[in-house]
């Protein structure tokens, strides 16, 4: 297993302040990165698979107390995912830098040595991880996921990024910004050009496509990074999720 000592931990772990997770309504916690699975915070099966990779140390993590552990460092949080983002990169976070979330349990160091590996070889400023339908479908061909679907293939998040430098910044910020506008389809529409999305829902843009559309727009090199292992596309988002999560992590322990 190669070793990331040179590269800078960003753990996303907001969640909408006022709003009661069923998660964590479920579990008897006010926060959902130490919702219990098999005995143990979910939080800590990523910060082991994190530890395990030797990357730089103390992480930086927002949206949760980074008294949490020693080696944590706390990162200012902000509304939505891409704000925490935004927001903690701004406030200094040295690159490269992988940004993954708390609820990404089943991380494995084999899962950040694929991604890690190829955004590195890849060249580019930015980097997001996926996982194609072919690989997700046959090992859990009962489990619903959300998949984008370009014309040469489907594809699934796996909440893993790669900014090389701060060019990969305008990503999250434009990210942020599309964020902002979900509620509001033509703005959102007119952000990333409205050719983009119509050539979307025709099927006519290929994952590559899409990759070199938006590097175009944000003047820089953005990359899709293909992981080749399933369960780098299965988070915690609801009680099916944790269900599964908890049969996998039994099954690796046994």
């Amino acid at each position: 297993m190669k070793k990331f000592s040179d590269i800078s931990v960003l753990i996303l772990a907001g969640q909408r302040e006022g709003l009661v997770d069923p998660l964590c309504a479920q579990a008897g916690v006010d926060r959902k990165a130490i919702i219990p699975i098999l005995g143990t915070p979910m939080i800590d099966y990523v910060l082991n698979a994190l530890d395990k990779s030797g990357l730089k140390k103390p992480y930086y993590i927002s949206g949760f107390d980074a008294d949490y552990r020693n080696d944590l460092t706390q990162s200012p949080s902000a509304p939505g995912p891409a704000g925490s983002a935004a927001a903690a990169i701004e406030a200094g976070i040295d690159y490269p830098l992988l940004i993954t979330t708390c609820d990404h349990a089943l991380l494995t160091p084999e899962m950040l040595d694929s991604f890690i590996s190829q955004a590195q070889n890849s060249d580019a400023d930015f980097c997001l991880g996926l996982a194609d339908k072919s690989i997700i479908q046959p090992a859990y061909p009962n489990v619903k996921r959300t998949y984008l679907k370009f014309n040469d293939r489907h594809v699934s998040g796996c909440n893993l990024f790669y900014l090389a430098n701060s060019k990969g910044l305008d990503v999250i910020r434009f990210w942020r910004r599309a964020q902002d506008f979900r509620k509001q389809p033509i703005r959102l529409a007119a952000s990333v050009g409205f050719t983009l999305p119509i050539r979307y829902l025709l099927g006519q843009l290929s994952l590559s496509g899409a990759f070199t559309y938006a590097s175009k727009k944000l003047n820089l090199k953005a990359k899709p990074i293909l992981i080749p292992i399933a369960e780098a596309a299965i988070d915690v988002d609801k009680p099916s999720d944790l269900e599964l999560v908890e049969l996998i992590l039994a099954a690796r322990k046994a």
